[in-house]
């Protein structure tokens, strides 16, 4: 293959290729090589509409893919429009600069939406359907940089008032909810926004699986969303970010032509041009031409239209696909004669094709992104595109409008305009803005006034009765879901029984209740498995048969395992995400199925199950997101612990996931040890994000964490009595001591218990202490009561003060305390300044490595006779026991020397 053409294919007439080939020389002899690249390009169009199989160019000529003569009438009235458009860009910039006046300056974005403002605003007067549609509504993206503009908009519509813009970036000194935040973030501003768009790149990946998950929802025949369509805007800077691109093949596998993304190319990024000696744009087309994607681009304003007519030896055309990006930001600020002499001028004919022009003209000829018709044009044949997902990439110049910040560099860090620069501002826009008022509300506040038409103008009720016609205004989030009906009793007794003889390893534990979960007749269709690759790890193969993968296609194929009993098995109608390998686009998935009790009125339970070591690792900022976004759902670390995958040495073995949960405050993480405290868990959890109670009557935005152990151990059955509350909250004990001597408590969570439970026996046979076991299910929450109980405290002087949870749980308990985990020391240490006791810690610190739990567990000290000897050490230095007795225990157990358990056998490590 050359440049993608097949060069060694045998010729069946020689004859027949070398007269097309002659042919082919003599239009390029008699009429020049730009009209044979015109005709070849004809041809190639030809054999696509005639299904001749040729390979695809990676890109087009730099300019726009719609032809004026193809461009459908323009529906709307553009002079109203215009003027509409110069209020939004004006309130946008404005408070922006009044939120950097002096004493303030607490920073904010003004050149983003005034190179896009013509893009939002064609959306949301002809094409972005609101929440009361029949269809449903769409989901848009904002890009987050451009969140003033959003919510200027939303100030003339009356949904915003003055005071907010005016304390933009002001969320807390004036009071709740009286100002705004710098993003689209749903869980600070919960009826405005509906998806978190910052940090970037996010917006790609999430807005490709929203898309597949409305799909999901139609093919299950859980809601209609034929009508609903995803647009994501998003930056040309911000495609440097793997997110952005790394899931674009998904969108076009399946076929979303319910997706459209709308790239902002002003060719810059947050420093300086996002590709200054290239070609964004191309490289974006070439990008997702060859993914599958439909591709339009709005290069050049309709100025250019006629200059292009008249291009008949290709000279301009040439001209735009070899001059860089930094040359075309230069050009977009420099004057009319600087353009005439420096893009125009060195070919003659060039210089010919604007002699007609002032210098003006030339100034003014606008980019394509700012051009109504242009930018409809794209929007429309995005809508009616069928097959695949549509990008449009628009060329835009960054601070349009705005003379200061115009294409400039350093327009990023720009925050504040001066009293010129809003002055000429004004006039740009030929606003109704005296000098008097300007100076007057610049010298009162530091910053020009907001400008209203009035409510009852012919723009704002222009405005509104689009917004009426499409649905209602947008953004905006609503929840209308209902409470579920969910399990009762019955669904848990299984896990509770325990397991009797046979050690069972909590994942197990908890794949058998999600089991249970979809065989429930209310909520198991609600349920959404997701795993990155990894079901058959995770034990979950035996759905594969019943649940089936979902894949819009169904299965066009016989699977190599069809005669056996736990096939591979795909529908259009399956229930279990299969996301291959790709932790981000399973929390995407995770991430639309968790909100679509307010996006579609229709509560899902995500379940996403994976190796947890990328998890929170790998995807945290996606949980982020995922908390942003109010979702809901369960993600289950399996394989947890930095000693029970072994085998798979460093990068697989987690000893930290538990705090960087800890680190997001939608997440309620769970190490339990049990199943029946799994039970408990994840009913509570069910309930409290998809029931209903009198704090939370749609439920609570919650993300439920659990880390869960591949490796089997016994699983008893649930003790009479057991402490419920405990095992929610935190803390519950699972063992009391038995006789005379000194007393300890050891506390363990997740496959410690077993450790603890080894390390009592020792002490009690061996050496005569006696132990009390506690099961820690959870050591964040225990510290988050702890922290919010202080926080009481010190707002509440004058009340009798409140006891964190684990200091009443161990008050007046015997002897010291010792804790354990597969986790590394700082996860149990978060509680130590409210264990009323001397409190020592034993932990998985420092990198994992590929041997036997036993080999890893005595490297890290963290075995029973680890925990004895930690114990007995405690006990002597209280003066409970003579010293020597510790010195004792360490030479007999060798604690320090992996070798000492070369012989001992493990099982159930091969995950």
């Amino acid at each position: 293959m050359h440049e993608g053409l097949p060069t060694q294919l045998p010729d069946i007439d020689p004859d027949e290729t070398q007269d097309w080939l002659a042919s082919f020389d003599a239009l390029i002899d008699e009429r020049g090589r730009s009209r044979a690249r015109y005709v070849m390009l004809r041809l190639l169009e030809r054999a696509r509409e005639q299904a001749v199989g040729v390979p695809a160019l990676r890109s087009t000529d730099y300019i726009n893919t719609i032809p004026p003569e193809r461009e459908p009438w323009f529906p709307g009235d553009e002079d109203v429009e215009r003027r509409i458009r110069a209020f939004i860009r004006w309130n946008a910039a404005v408070m922006v600069s009044s939120a950097n006046r002096k004493g303030l300056e607490v920073g904010g974005h003004i050149a983003t939406y005034q190179s896009s403002a013509s893009l939002y605003e064609v959306g949301f007067n002809h094409f972005f359907r609101g929440k009361d549609h029949p269809g449903g509504g769409d989901q848009i993206y904002i890009q987050g940089h451009a969140s003033p503009g959003i919510y200027a908009r939303a100030y003339l519509e009356g949904r915003l008032t003055e005071e907010q813009l005016f304390r933009f970036r002001q969320e807390v000194q004036h009071g709740a909810h009286a100002g705004l935040s710098s993003y689209p973030h749903p869980r600070l501003m919960p009826d405005f926004w509906e998806f978190p768009t910052v940090s970037m790149g996010l917006t790609g990946i999430n807005s490709i699986y929203q898309a597949r998950f409305n799909r999901y929802l139609q093919n299950r025949g859980i809601k209609d969303t034929s009508q609903q369509h995803v647009w994501a805007f998003l930056g040309d800077g911000e495609m440097a970010e793997p997110e952005s691109l790394g899931a674009i093949r998904i969108a076009a596998r399946e076929e979303l032509d319910n997706l459209t993304w709308v790239i902002n190319c002003n060719l810059q990024q947050l420093d300086g041009p996002v590709t200054g000696n290239g070609k964004i744009i191309q490289e974006l087309e070439a990008n997702f031409r060859g993914a599958g994607w439909n591709v339009i681009k709005v290069v050049w304003g309709r100025e250019w239209d006629a200059l292009l007519a008249r291009d008949v030896d290709g000279v301009l055309v040439n001209k735009m696909n070899s001059t860089p990006d930094g040359a075309f930001q230069t050009f977009s600020v420099e004057s009319g004669a600087y353009n005439r002499e420096h893009f125009f001028g060195p070919d003659p004919r060039l210089r010919a094709m604007v002699e007609h022009m002032s210098d003006r003209q030339i100034e003014k000829l606008p980019r394509g992104g700012h051009d109504y018709r242009k930018v409809y044009a794209a929007f429309d044949a995005a809508t009616k595109h069928v097959g695949q997902p549509t990008v449009i990439l628009a060329h835009t110049v960054k601070g349009w409008t705005i003379d200061a910040l115009e294409g400039k560099n350093a327009t990023h860090q720009m925050k504040k305009l001066t009293k010129d620069d809003l002055r000429k501002f004004r006039d740009r826009l030929y606003l109704p803005i005296s000098d008097r008022d300007l100076e007057a509300a610049y010298d009162a506040t530091g910053t020009a006034p907001f400008f209203h038409p009035g409510a009852d103008s012919p723009e704002i009720e222009y405005m509104l009765e689009r917004r009426r016609a499409l649905g209602g205004s947008l953004p905006q989030r609503v929840n209308r879901s209902k409470p579920l009906t969910l399990p009762g009793d019955a669904m848990y007794d299984e896990l509770k029984k325990g397991a009797g003889s046979h050690k069972v390893a909590t994942t197990m534990a908890v794949v058998r209740l999600l089991k249970d979960w979809m065989k429930d007749p209310e909520i198991g269709r609600r349920v959404v498995p997701i795993a990155p690759d990894e079901y058959r790890t995770f034990g979950m193969d035996s759905m594969f048969p019943s649940a089936k993968v979902y894949d819009p296609h169904g299965q066009n194929f016989d699977s190599v395992d069809r005669n056996m009993l736990l096939s591979y098995k795909m529908s259009a109608q399956g229930q279990m995400l299969h996301e291959g390998i790709s932790e981000a686009g399973a929390m995407a998935s995770a991430i639309a199925a968790g909100s679509s009790y307010s996006t579609h009125g229709e509560p899902m339970i995500p379940f996403y199950i994976f190796y947890s070591m990328f998890g929170f690792q790998r995807t945290g900022d996606s949980i982020w997101a995922m908390a942003d976004q109010l979702s809901r759902g369960f993600l289950v670390g399996a394989t947890a612990g930095r000693t029970t995958l072994t085998g798979e040495g460093l990068q697989h073995a987690d000893g930290h996931s538990p705090l960087i949960a800890a680190t997001n405050p939608a997440v309620v993480h769970y190490d339990p040890a049990f199943g029946y405290e799994i039970a408990h868990i994840m009913r509570a959890g069910l309930e409290r994000m998809y029931g209903s109670s009198e704090a939370h009557p749609q439920g609570e935005d919650v993300i439920y964490y659990l880390t869960v152990y591949n490796e089997p151990v016994d699983q008893p059955a649930e003790p009479a009595g057991v402490d419920v509350e405990g095992i929610l909250r935190g803390l519950h004990r699972v063992g009391a001591a038995e006789g005379d001597g000194p007393k300890v408590q050891l506390l363990a969570s997740g496959v410690g218990l077993p450790w603890i439970t080894e390390a009592a026996r020792l002490l009690r046979e061996e050496w005569g202490v006696q132990a009390d076991l506690w099961s820690v299910t959870s050591w964040n929450e225990l510290a988050r009561d702890a922290i919010a109980t202080e926080q009481w405290n010190l707002l509440h002087p004058g009340e009798a003060p409140r006891t964190p949870y684990v200091t009443t749980k161990l008050g007046g308990i015997d002897g010291p305390v010792v804790a354990v985990s597969d986790f590394m020391r700082a996860v149990p240490l978060q509680i130590a300044r409210w264990v009323p006791a001397d409190y020592r810690v034993l932990g998985a610190d420092g990198f994992g490595f590929a041997d036997t739990r036993p080999a890893a567990r005595r490297y890290f000290q963290i075995d029973a006779q680890s925990v004895v000897v930690q114990t007995l050490q405690a006990l002597a230095e209280a003066g409970e026991i003579d010293p020597a007795l510790v010195e004792k225990a360490s030479a007999a157990y060798r604690i320090d020397d992996p070798t000492a358990v070369a012989g001992v056998k493990q099982e159930g490590g091969d995950a």
